[in-house]
């Protein structure tokens, strides 16, 4: 029985690396983004390799958005059992200059946004008695300077995570959250941008820093959340697996 899983925020970076990744595990995969034409280059991409993927534009903070999406999904793919939440933006400033728009904007995609996606698909979860929900966290929840906000969601995001393990074990729904370090993305050259500096010199400080001696790549935040979505993962819920090179939390 192929499984369908949704994963926000799928048309670049780390979603998109998960996309590709569990659509080779086999999984129909909607790609959901805020852009439908940027998600459809994720997903043409699966269908030239030979998987099932379908485009999907969405405002994850949007209850009703967030509706028509996941019947769209539910219709035209398949019942979906698997979620993975992981939109997100950035707005950062120090506290004193960060306005009320960047607070809420970060909030309402990281917070808002899991909440009500996850609120729609587990429906269908527990309708087949079988759920994973991987939601994305970050190093930055243990606090990072100018990410107030971010960081705020982020560690939000592991509580969130916590009680849907709490709530949804029974009906055969895990939940878990991976929480990667710094990963090479569009995400961190706007970090870079926002400090002044260069990408690579940006990326050449930070793995300094990492006991792996290396900075990540969206394909190591993959392979974490496919284990996550696998069958074999099924005791296994409730978890924050920091996926950073070295030891974090």
């Amino acid at each position: 029985m192929t499984r369908t899983a949704i994963v926000t925020g799928g048309a670049r970076g780390i979603g998109a690396a998960t996309a590709r990744r569990l659509a080779q595990d086999g999984f129909a995969v909607a790609v959901l983004d805020l852009q439908e034409d940027h998600a459809a280059r994720t997903a043409q991409a699966i269908v030239a390799d030979g998987g099932r993927a379908l485009a999907v534009g969405v405002d994850v903070a949007s209850e009703e958005s967030v509706a028509a999406a996941v019947a769209r999904v539910a219709e035209e793919l398949g019942a979906p059992t698997v979620l993975v939440n992981n939109a997100g933006i950035l707005r950062d400033n120090l506290l004193f200059r960060m306005s009320v728009d960047e607070w809420d904007a970060v909030l309402g995609v990281h917070l808002r946004g899991a909440f009500l996606m996850t609120r729609a698909v587990q429906a269908h979860m527990v309708e087949a008695g079988y759920g994973r929900i991987v939601n994305l966290s970050s190093t930055s929840a243990l606090g990072n300077r100018g990410q107030v906000n971010y960081s705020a969601a982020k560690a939000g995001m592991q509580g969130f995570t916590k009680t849907l393990a709490i709530e949804l074990g029974k009906f055969g729904v895990t939940a878990n959250a991976v929480a990667p370090g710094v990963i090479e993305t569009d995400m961190i050259r706007e970090t870079a941008e926002r400090i002044g500096v260069s990408l690579s010199d940006y990326l050449s400080v930070a793995a300094k820093d990492v006991p792996a001696g290396r900075v990540g790549q969206p394909e190591d935040i993959a392979n974490a959340v496919s284990f996550f979505c696998s069958e074999q993962s099924g005791y296994v819920s409730g978890q924050v697996l920091y996926v950073a090179g070295g030891p974090k939390a």
